[in-house]
């Protein structure tokens, strides 16, 4: 009977010392692999199995962070055809470090704003006075091709502009078509700092009547602040009226465009509402703080997007301020970079904006009241000098429904 037990016992030590010597619970017998295995084993996903596959099988040595690259590239290109969704991205280790390093001393670069990456290229939006592309004679409208000699055909804009920020005093060269027209030429730039002017005002007199102008070039932190001053210098210059120009505003951050809202807006009246499956619904109000305004006219373009749009809808929508351009650009999604284990990341559509009267802008932006196309050989600018007809318009209007002051009477 000892000896027996013993040589139980032995047997299991054999089985136990042959696992740990590199065995694999697979090749033992159904009834011994349900004592060794402790819980049930995991299959790996198809993904991970088609990538060892590649690895091992195809005829050619593959690197197998491409293929994973790759495979993650490609589940995102479905859900962008799927759902038609323009702005989720994969970004690989290598570009999303390139992104990284590009928002490190963000303000590098050469001085201009772009917007939709097409067919055509990337189209240059507003550009800065006395940057370096100003100086460089690149202009709105003209369209960039390549990036130091290479195509940007397809890629990413927030890729593209990374490309093109860099170190202050670096050169890139860029390949630009005037008017997204003819040959391109290659324009060598050097990259500079650049303060980027949130906002710029005037007044100027429009049959008689002194108006203002304030543009808003970006949401960036602080723009509700300095719109707000903007607006109340040109309205101490004594502007009857103002046009808020948001062209070529690519939008930015959301607090930035419920404090720019809340500065036409009466506290409480609703801005903006989100919806997200996974980030919860929201709903945004004004905060407080609005100014007495005169009649506001908002003029917008295809390049108007995000934050921008919340904000010209919220115009439109609240005071029925006209608006004045083409249609926007219809972002209406909001999106939340999460960080990959391989060092790359996913910017992930996770949720739309709707305007307080829940109409969504996603794929088709918002229509103007007053459509006003720029043409392609415009020597003046001819929707700007819409928009104050408009605004000229509106303030006379507003000036005939005004009850006349009470001159009081001696006693």
């Amino acid at each position: 009977m000892k000896t027996a037990t013993i040589a139980v016992w032995a047997v299991i030590a054999g089985m136990l010392l042959g696992m740990w010597a590199g065995g694999h619970p697979d090749r033992l017998p159904d009834s011994l692999r349900e004592i060794f295995v402790a819980g049930e084993v995991t299959s790996p996903s198809v993904s991970d199995q088609a990538a060892d596959l590649i690895r091992d099988r195809y005829f050619r040595v593959t690197d197998p962070e491409q293929v994973q690259d790759a495979s993650v590239a490609g589940m995102v290109r479905r859900l962008r055809r799927e759902y038609n969704d323009r702005f989720s991205h994969y970004f690989t280790p290598e570009q999303n470090q390139q992104l990284s390093e590009s928002l490190e001393g963000s303000f590098s670069g050469v001085g201009m704003t772009v917007g939709r990456n097409d067919s055509d290229g990337l189209e240059v939006g507003y550009v800065f006075r006395r940057s370096p592309a100003a100086q460089a004679g690149i202009k709105a409208g003209d369209v960039i091709v390549s990036v130091d000699g290479e195509s940007i055909r397809g890629e990413e804009v927030d890729l593209i502009v990374a490309k093109i920020k860099g170190p202050e005093g670096t050169d890139v060269t860029l390949g630009i078509r005037k008017d997204g027209k003819g040959k391109a030429r290659e324009v060598k730039l050097t990259r500079e700092e650049i303060r980027v002017p949130i906002t710029a005002n005037r007044v100027r007199e429009v049959n008689g009547r002194k108006l203002g102008y304030v543009q808003l070039t970006t949401f960036s932190e602080g723009a509700g602040s300095a719109l707000k001053r903007a607006v109340e210098r040109v309205i101490d210059k004594g502007a009857e009226g103002v046009v808020l120009d948001l062209r070529e505003n690519g939008g930015g951050l959301l607090p930035e465009a419920i404090f720019t809202s809340s500065i036409f807006i009466d506290k409480g009246n609703v801005i903006v509402e989100t919806r997200s499956r996974t980030e919860g619904n929201a709903t945004y109000r004004a905060i407080g703080g609005n100014i007495e305004t005169p009649p506001i006219v908002v003029l917008v373009n295809n390049n108007t997007a995000s934050a921008a749009e919340i904000l010209a809808a919220a115009l439109q929508e609240d005071l029925g301020a006209p608006v004045v351009g083409t249609r926007t650009f219809g972002k209406g999604v909001f999106q939340q970079v999460l960080e990959l284990g391989n060092g790359g990341s996913l910017d992930l559509t996770v949720g739309e904006f709707l305007t307080a009267s829940g109409v969504s802008l996603a794929g088709k932006g918002l229509k103007p009241d007053v459509y006003a196309p720029l043409p392609d050989k415009a020597t003046r600018d001819v929707q700007l000098n819409r928009a104050f007809d408009v605004l000229s318009g509106e303030v006379a209007a507003e000036s005939r429904t005004e009850p006349p002051e009470s001159s009081g009477s001696a006693g």
